[in-house]
């Protein structure tokens, strides 16, 4: 009798993709010990990569374009997208992919025999980020997590999460409640990884690298590395994103009256000093608990911008 194998659903959302899709394509379906089937939402792009993707969808039956649905503008909305219209309710699990990568033949495998064995609802693993030149490295985003660590900061690439079924009904019913108020949330990965959080669901992160994440020019958001990455990172905490960000998804995912939460959301001077010394369960690495602490300190000292331009 032959053995059952685990049917994962697999959203890869493309934008301008033609360089590498294919590459990605071939290392999903040749995943080991998992039935997959990858649904492809194309946000209209200028290099044929909607063209590419339905061909190539035409020769096998493990492939689905999605309809033409409007431009998305980012790939947050892309990824939501994919959840609203794929019928998700017929997979034993679901992940996210991107466009760009080249993942490990055992991704999936690993993954599902992680969940089973941590007794979990969600993965996300470490990556091996690489560049044209040559240079990689481990991406390592598997510290211990905290209290509230969710709010902050996703638990890793979205490119690496799987979600156990009951999990991803969940979220997708969240989804569609908060449509219109969730086209505001800029990163897909840190709202799934604060919605599963904040409900009870618990989720594994796997130091165990699952894949190889493609770095390029295009990258919308790429590896935290180097001096110029945290330059970066604190123009959006000062131009008044991040902190909009926290406040948002803080809603959505209905943590907005918690205790914790109340003692800072206006973040006024006072709020953000206090907040800082929450640094320890706001993030998980040492690194990011010590500027996470700094960064409250220096925008209630010298100020952020509001969203109103204030």
């Amino acid at each position: 009798m032959p053995v059952r194998l685990p049917k994962v659903a697999v959203l890869l959302a493309a934008y301008n993709g033609i360089k590498w899709i294919e590459e990605q394509l071939s290392s999903i379906l040749e995943q080991s010990g998992v039935e997959v089937s990858v649904y492809i939402s194309v946000d209209p792009s200028a290099d044929d990569t909607e063209a590419w993707c339905n061909a190539y969808a035409a020769k096998t039956d493990h492939v689905v374009v999605l309809p033409f649905a409007g431009s998305f503008g980012g790939a947050s909305r892309n990824f939501f997208r994919l959840m609203r219209d794929v019928d998700i309710s017929a997979f034993d699990f679901t992940a996210f992919a991107d466009q760009d990568d080249v993942w490990h033949s055992d991704k999936l495998e690993r993954a599902i025999s992680e969940i089973e064995r941590q007794q979990v609802d969600a993965y996300s693993s470490n990556v091996i980020a690489f560049w044209p030149d040559g240079k990689s490295c481990v991406l390592d985003k598997s510290q211990p997590q905290v209290e509230w660590d969710y709010l902050f900061e996703a638990a890793g690439p979205g490119c690496t999460y799987v979600f156990r079924k009951n999990l991803a009904r969940s979220l997708k019913d969240s989804m569609l409640d908060n449509w219109s108020s969730l086209q505001q949330v800029s990163l897909h990965d840190w709202f799934c990884y604060a919605f599963a959080r904040s409900h009870g669901y618990r989720w594994y992160i796997d130091p165990i690298p699952s894949m190889r994440y493609r770095q390029h020019e295009n990258n919308q958001v790429g590896a935290n590395t180097g001096l110029s990455s945290l330059v970066s990172r604190y123009k959006t905490i000062h131009d008044g994103w991040w902190f909009s960000q926290v406040q948002l998804i803080s809603r959505l995912v209905g943590r907005d009256s918690d205790y914790f939460v109340k003692g800072w959301v206006p973040l006024r001077q006072g709020d953000l000093i206090k907040l800082s010394f929450s640094a320890w369960q706001c993030r998980r690495r040492l690194r990011d608990k010590v500027l996470f602490f700094f960064i409250c300190w220096a925008t209630a000292l010298i100020g952020k911008k509001t969203n109103d331009g204030a």
